[in-house]
């Protein structure tokens, strides 16, 4: 310890990140661990900081001038920060700690070439790296160099990077503070970076080495390609080697510069096959220490390792915990039920405890353990099979996973009726049902009684007998779901459409027919949610002040206003009358946490308001009458080119029977989910007032608390009256982080993500390859919309979009066109494009980030591709 201010490297480790950042804690663990070295030095602790800040009142106003400032505003943030950074570096430094940067500076040696770097205490954490968001600077020498450096180091917290990405981080800039390291440099005949896991793929058992010649900074600062190693178990499993021909070197007197590499040596490689392997056994000590995969930088000096920095790579996605080392093959469920957004806890857990399948979870996204159904040939191919029919990409990622003929285990087929551990897959096809509407009907009869029972019976219910009670209602909802004969109607309608797709294709060369044939199929829960906000607009269409009053409407109080305007008495009756019937549901419907439409009634108007804007009264039942009309006739059409083939009658007489199937089957593919989720709600609520009355007795201190607990923990919490309030903070802490995650389609136990790939090259150049489901071609502009709430749509417009869920329907009956990063030919917003007759192409991957909002594009909804026109 030289000072107050002033700390030596050895004597600080993690327990010291409030006084030397992120950096300065991490050298500090790193030189404990055996057989690793570090360059000595010493840091400047935040103390320093925080007084210099002091010198200087202005900086406090600029500092909450900067937190107002739009992130996006990137020339507002440019000249605040800039002003802030200038005010810092010409802020004199008090004498006493020039002297005590000076002795710690004597104590290295007055002309040792030193490495001056900021060390922030948002900085190399586990859920946020910062990387490069601060300053370093190389080959410092002499105490007055470093003293102007360290000077640089306080005012690159407030660099335009630095800023922007603690504001979309939601970091308050007044709590982070910068410490510096000071450290003595080391010459290296090579440096880069060592990744403990492969940052593409995620697979923690692969570590991946880049190398080049002389400081790191030429690889950093992309001035050259660096060599690559993939090292697993031990050995080099694949080496790039790069044309080298700069690199970066110190000079004598300070500073860096840039020199060429002579002409033999710019393709040797830098490290040995022996280094690579020797730097990757350094490095899995490095993580082990830590905890989790590292990303690590390292200087070879005289066939020596140093490690100069070691922070957690914060962009791999979390691996489910098992108890086992088996391999494991994990599926996404989110890819499967269009909501691919991170769920809270209390949403991950209540999904699990209702859900058919069993479930684990990790980067607060769904998953099941498909191993098993993979591993037999049977299930292999049944599981397969539905995959493919509902999501041609996780088909391939699991396929790709097959290829690896070491990874998934080779068992023999299980008996009958044995388990499988995933999706439904193999087993035989359900035993056939009449076609009888009665049959649906009665299904929804059974449904409705079954949840006003529980609306009914869960009134009475408070405190640990709510949870008693919650439980038994988790075992009826999955009786509910598992109905056979509601499965039976669900496959009927979708192998009958299968089925259609198949033999007029083979029969007539018709492409996705079904696609007409199915349109405005009577019974379908969510193509009628819809059409009834289409009425809902026609009720409001005539009044002018309630317009008016909507268009500025952004609070949830706006439906208790609306009786003081002309009008606004029965435009109010029918927004609550289409609440009583579909406000239990919003996007990410199946996190029980997100807020429902009767809960934030403000989300729909948009949506109400581009109805009133872009249709004319009575265009609902129109609408659903002219998709009648065209199944009619599409259906006389088919039946009569079958006629004329040979064995035409029969052909003809067989697809009727598909067709009166289809239409009366297909409607019920939505209800089941509208069943799940008119239960969550009535769980919900039961849920949300328990947690009032938690914060009356102050246990919590927000209602909203208890989404960040499991069922389990708020059941604890609930008897016990006591909650861990770290749990909760970490919970929203790690939640957070999560939405910077991207979940794959298919995961392994080694970490791989997988996503798949359409091998197809039936597409033109340049196009988006997407899976093709409702059939048709529509030109337009692109409307990239990732919350409904925010939707401003025009006739004619093509919605483009992450996922749909059957919230996104009421957008549907506005648009011309449906393009997805996420679905499948049987995900509802397939189904409802079908149901509306929109050509839609589903499982385009980063749509959204390739297609711009307003840019003309062209859908081709039968053949699965979009073209960008403009």
């Amino acid at each position: 310890m030289t000072g107050r201010y002033v700390l030596d490297l050895q004597d600080v480790d993690e327990t010291h990140l409030a006084v030397v950042g992120g950096k300065g804690a991490h050298l500090g663990a790193l030189a404990r661990i055996e057989g690793v070295r570090v360059p000595g030095g010493f840091c400047v602790a935040t103390g320093a900081f925080r007084r210099i800040m002091a010198e200087s009142p202005s900086i406090e106003g600029l500092l909450d001038q900067l937190s107002r400032t739009d992130p996006d505003d990137r020339e507002a943030i440019g000249t605040l920060s800039a002003r802030i950074r200038r005010t810092i570096e010409e802020i004199a430094v008090p004498e006493d700690l020039v002297e005590a940067i000076t002795r710690a500076v004597a104590r290295l040696g007055e002309r040792t070439a030193c490495a001056v770097r900021s060390s922030a205490t948002a900085e190399d954490l586990p859920t946020a790296s910062f990387a490069g968001q601060q300053d370093t600077y190389l080959n410092v020498v002499g105490p007055t160099a470093v003293l102007r450096h360290v000077s640089r180091c306080w005012g690159s917290l407030f660099t335009e990077r630095a800023v922007t990405y603690r504001q979309r981080n939601g970091i308050d800039h007044k709590t982070v503070d910068m410490a510096v390291v000071v450290q003595r440099m080391v010459f290296p005949q090579a440096s880069g970076i060592l990744f403990t896991a492969d940052p593409v793929t995620g697979n923690r058992k692969v570590a991946t080495v880049d190398a080049g010649f002389g400081l790191g900074e030429a690889l950093v600062s992309g001035l050259v390609n660096p060599d690559v190693y993939k090292v697993r178990h031990g050995e080099v499993a694949e080496r790039t080697i790069a044309v080298k021909q700069r690199a970066v070197h110190a000079l004598p007197d300070g500073g860096t510069r840039q020199v060429t590499v002579d002409a033999q040596r710019q393709q040797e490689p830098t490290l040995t096959d022996a280094q690579a392997v020797r730097l990757v056994r350094l490095g899995r000590r490095i993580e082990e220490h830590f905890g989790r995969p590292q990303d690590i930088e390292w200087c070879l000096v005289d066939g020596v390792f140093h490690v100069v920095q070691s922070r957690p790579i914060t962009t791999l996605f979390p691996i489910p915990e098992t108890d086992d080392q088996d391999n494991h093959v994990y599926v996404s469920v989110g890819h499967q039920q269009m909501m691919t957004d991170p769920m809270k806890p209390l949403g991950l857990s209540v999904w699990k405890l209702t859900a058919m399948a069993r479930m684990t979870d990790a980067g607060g996204r769904l998953f099941v353990d498909a191993t098993r159904a993979l591993s037999s040939p049977a299930s292999r191919a049944g599981l397969l099979d539905l995959v493919g029919r509902g999501d041609p990409l996780t088909r391939d990622a699991l396929e790709t996973v097959l290829e690896r003929e070491d990874f998934v285990p080779s068992l023999p087929d299980p008996g009958p009726g044995a388990a499988t551990g995933g999706p439904r897959a193999g087993g035989g096809a359900p035993t056939p049902i009449e076609t009888d509407p009665a049959i649906v009907t009665g299904l929804i009869e059974r449904s409705q009684a079954s949840i006003a029972a529980l609306r009914r019976d869960i009134g009475t219910k408070t405190g640990p007998a709510l949870f008693d009670f919650l439980r038994e209602a988790f075992e009826e909802h999955k009786r509910v779901l598992a109905d056979p004969l509601s499965v039976q109607a669900i496959m009927a309608g979708m192998e009958a459409t299968w089925w259609l797709n198949d033999k007029l294709q083979e029969w007539l060369g018709e492409k996705n027919a079904a696609d007409t044939l199915t349109l405005s199929a009577p019974g379908n829960i969510t193509s009628e949610m819809g059409l009834a906000l289409l009425d809902v607009a026609d009720t409001i269409r005539p009044h002018g002040q309630v317009v008016e009053f909507l268009q500025h409407a952004d609070d949830d109080g706006f439906l208790d206003e609306l009786p003081e305007l002309a009008g606004g008495a029965e435009a109010r009756d029918a927004i609550e009358a289409y609440l009583d019937r579909y406000g239990m549901r919003c996007a990410g419907e199946i996190d029980v946490t997100r807020p429902r439409w009767r809960e934030r009634p403000v989300t729909l108007v948009p949506a109400i308001l581009d109805n009133v804007r872009n249709f004319e009264p009575g265009a609902a039942r129109k609408r659903f009458e002219q998709g009648r009309q065209e199944a009619w006739k599409k259906e006389q059409d088919v039946l009569t080119r079958l006629r004329a083939l040979p064995d035409g009658e029969d052909k003809a007489a067989e697809t009727k029977r598909m067709i009166d199937r289809v239409r009366t089957f297909i409607g019920y593919r939505e209800y089941p989910k509208y069943d799940i989720v008119s239960r969550y709600f009535v769980y919900k609520r039961a849920l949300m007032e328990e947690a009032d009355r938690l914060v009356q007795a102050r246990v919590l201190a927000d209602r909203e608390d208890i989404f960040h607990l499991t069922f389990q923990e708020l059941e604890d919490v609930v008897r016990s009256k006591a909650v861990d309030d770290e749990l909760v903070r970490r919970r929203k802490e790690a939640f957070r982080t999560y939405h910077a995650l991207t979940p794959p389609r298919v995961l392994t136990s080694e970490g791989e993500t997988v996503n798949g790939a359409y091998r197809r090259d039936d597409a033109p150049a340049g196009a988006l390859i997407g899976l093709p489901v409702s059939g048709g071609t529509v030109e337009g502009r692109a409307r990239v919309i990732l919350d409904m709430a925010h939707a401003d749509l025009e006739a004619g417009d093509i919605l483009v979009t992450a996922f749909t869920d059957p919230s996104w329907s009421p957008l549907f009956v506005g648009i011309a066109g449906l393009v997805t990063e996420v679905g499948g030919l049987m995900t509802h917003g397939a189904v409802i494009a079908r149901e509306y007759g929109l050509p839609a192409v589903v499982g385009v991957d980063r749509a959204t980030r390739l297609i711009r909002d307003g840019q003309r594009i062209r859908v081709h909804g039968s053949d699965g591709y979009v073209e960008i026109l403009s």
